[in-house]
């Protein structure tokens, strides 16, 4: 009887550059995928990024969907009477005016969108990490980003500005050195004390030398920042040791006048002057001077699922207003440093 013969399928051929541990693992049928001896590094690392625009403006939340905010001014003069003031003369009495202005400013809507798959959903449980939840980051990281060009540089397609490109603040050059040049890394420090002092007083001299005006925020490019903060100090009659800006901060005319100043670092004053020039920004960092309505802060406003597409969708929205300078007087650039 002749033997009987199966023809069974042969087994589909199997990779062989999977990658194990050694050579003398996979003679020993002791062999592992490379991703099993893996040490799995749970941090997930985010782009680098740096806002500070709550630093530099102080921020009003609410009032809802607004599409304008305003702000009343009022302005005072005195009628009638003697040119030098003085009274006595009863038929001709002095009357006060008030002159009432309003300041209108645009509110700009943010709007994000976020689709998570249902299937990424569940692959989390697997993984232990959410998408729903790196989306939320992703979208917050770019809701910073927004408000710090909303700040510095304003939004373009709005036609706003910030408080690095304001055109109603006047700007001028510092002064020379004795180098001839006006960068402050060809300067003294007493010469960049000159600068920084010249800034505030002629702010606060042209706000009528109101106390309450005088500057208390300094922003620079962080190459002067750096400078600044890591040069050290030679200067006749000054114990040494110090850094240039510990020599500012001690000597400036707001310091001895008792107002806490600020001198920061701020990307967006590289190279924002005329010509491309390292610009200097002075100003009073208070609401009642420079401020900024978010009627609306950042926020999930609604989740629905979309079956066609076999997703949750979520909507992020906030109501931004833009930089808002009340009073342009104790508001200084100054350019070249």
């Amino acid at each position: 009887m002749a033997k009987k013969v199966y023809n069974l399928p042969i087994a589909p051929t199997r990779a062989t550059n999977i990658m194990t541990f050694d050579a003398d693992a996979v003679s020993s049928g002791l062999a592992f995928l490379q991703s099993e001896l893996e040490k799995l590094d749970p941090l997930l690392r985010e782009p680098l990024t740096n806002t500070t625009y709550p630093r530099d403006i102080e921020i009003e939340s609410g009032g809802g969907w607004v599409e304008a905010t305003s702000a009343f001014n009022v302005d005072y003069a005195v009628t009638g009477g003697q040119a030098d003031g003085v009274g006595g003369i009863q038929n001709n009495i002095r009357r006060i005016q008030a002159d009432f202005s309003k300041d209108i400013y645009k509110v700009m809507p943010y709007e994000v969108a976020m689709s998570v798959k249902i299937q990424d959903q569940l692959r989390g449980a697997v993984t232990g990490r959410s998408i729903e939840q790196v989306y939320d980051d992703g979208i917050r990281l770019d809701y910073d980003k927004y408000m710090d060009i909303n700040t510095y540089l304003g939004q373009q397609s709005y036609g706003t500005t910030g408080l690095v490109n304001d055109p109603n603040v006047v700007a001028t050059s510092v002064a020379q050195g004795a180098s001839t040049k006006t960068e402050w890394k060809n300067k003294t420090p007493e010469e960049i004390l000159r600068d920084v002092n010249e800034a505030i007083t002629d702010a606060w001299a042209a706000a009528q030398y109101d106390n309450s005006a005088i500057p208390n925020h300094i922003l620079i490019d962080p190459a002067n920042y750096a400078y600044i903060n890591m040069t050290p100090l030679t200067v006749a009659g000054v114990p040494g040791g110090i850094s240039i800006m510990k020599y500012l901060m001690e000597n400036n005319i707001a310091t001895l006048k008792g107002v806490d100043l600020f001198i920061g670092e701020c990307r967006f004053c590289e190279k924002a002057g005329t010509g491309q020039k390292n610009r200097m920004i002075c100003y009073v960092n208070n609401k009642r001077f420079v401020g900024m309505d978010v009627p609306v802060p950042l926020a999930r406003v609604m989740t629905q699922p979309n079956i066609n597409n076999g997703s949750y969708d979520s909507l992020y929205m906030a109501n931004v207003g833009q930089v808002k300078v009340h009073y342009y007087e104790p508001f200084i650039y100054r350019e070249g440093i």
